[in-house]
């Protein structure tokens, strides 16, 4: 029996020192390049989980693919596209986790043929995007940014900026995950009834949305926003046969990758008033000081529109997602060691 106990004793300070200190030894040694800017509170994380960094937010595209054969992890927001190229030599290479909830910049079939983990921070900023969602119909829906310009030149026209109300209306959202969830919860404050449709999930209707078909969306929606990556399947999901389905004239709200949307096909239907209204937080090309001809004529009828609202892709950019960003993937990548 003492035997017994002895035993016991000695195993049970066996798992409590030595296969923690195998642990922490072995992350200690692991090291992390991260390519981009991020924000400070990152480098803190990091420190409590022993794990070594290097950060060099200045580095380009060949500065990365020369280094990452150095590095067990990489972490990266949109710097580059990350393919064949960049990782077939990174034979270290245990992780990519990106700083963001977007993974179209990931070759995602290579990184698993090449057994590279991937991280992303899908819950860290869906907040955020839900409240600029709101924010942004919102001020459609209100004529804010006009009223705001006319009263700042001495006009004052109540009658020509009276609005239109969130209540009652229904709203189609194309991507049930975490940032669609996250919107229907608000949008559902606002007496809102929500459709949802997502390609990927079955059973994902909730106190905030209904289970919906993109057929359903397109017969009762008022307004419609987009939850979606960018793939082959969505890239232009959103054209002039897309548009031409809906039973009614609709507010069409993009929050996700620019090129969903095929922009031309919105201003035509702005002319004739099929889509009511859009809100825009990305474009189909983002580099706006270097579109083609054709893209700068419907970037300037955009503009010049009272009825859109855009914004610089900042939808997931708040002081929180910043932080919270780091902690959702700092917690990802130690579960999973």
């Amino acid at each position: 029996m003492l035997l017994y106990v002895f035993c016991c004793v000695i195993l049970y300070y066996f798992c409590r020192t030595v296969q923690p200190a195998s642990y922490k030894k072995s992350c200690a040694t692991m090291k992390i390049l991260i390519a981009d800017s991020m924000h400070h509170s990152l480098f803190g994380m990091l420190d409590e989980q022993n794990w070594g960094y290097d950060y060099h937010p200045e580095y380009k595209r060949e500065d990365i693919k020369n280094a990452l054969p150095g590095y067990e992890g990489l972490m990266i927001r949109s710097k580059t596209f990350l393919d064949r190229e960049m990782l077939e030599n990174a034979s270290k290479l245990r992780f990519i986790a990106r700083a963001g909830a977007g993974l179209d910049l990931i070759d995602l079939e290579v990184a698993k043929q090449l057994g590279i983990a991937v991280f992303h921070a899908g819950t860290g900023n869906r907040d955020a995007v839900a409240e600029h969602a709101l924010g942004m119909l919102l001020a459609l829906f209100n004529n804010i940014l006009r009223a705001d310009r006319q009263v700042r030149n001495g006009i004052w026209d109540r009658e020509g900026n009276r609005g239109v109300e969130l209540l009652g209306k229904t709203v189609g959202l194309i991507g049930y995950g975490n940032n669609g969830s996250a919107t229907a919860m608000r949008l559902s404050g606002f007496g809102c009834r929500v459709l949802a449709y997502d390609k990927y999930r079955d059973n994902y209707g909730d106190t905030f949305a209904t289970e919906s078909s993109i057929e359903e969306i397109q017969l009762e929606a008022d307004i419609v926003s987009l939850h979606i990556p960018l793939t082959d399947i969505t890239r232009y999901l959103v054209d002039e046969e897309f548009i031409r389905a809906f039973a009614k004239p609709f507010y069409l709200l993009n929050l996700s990758r620019g090129e969903v949307v095929k922009l031309n096909a919105v201003k035509d239907a702005l002319e004739s008033g099929k889509i009511k209204g859009a809100c825009l937080d990305v474009l189909e090309n983002e580099k706006i000081g270097k579109l083609n001809a054709d893209q700068q004529v419907v970037f300037d009828y955009l503009c010049a529109s009272d009825r859109v609202v855009l914004t610089p892709h900042i939808a997931g950019w708040t002081h929180e997602s910043y932080v919270r960003i780091n902690e959702v993937l700092v917690a990802q990548i130690r579960n999973w060691l």
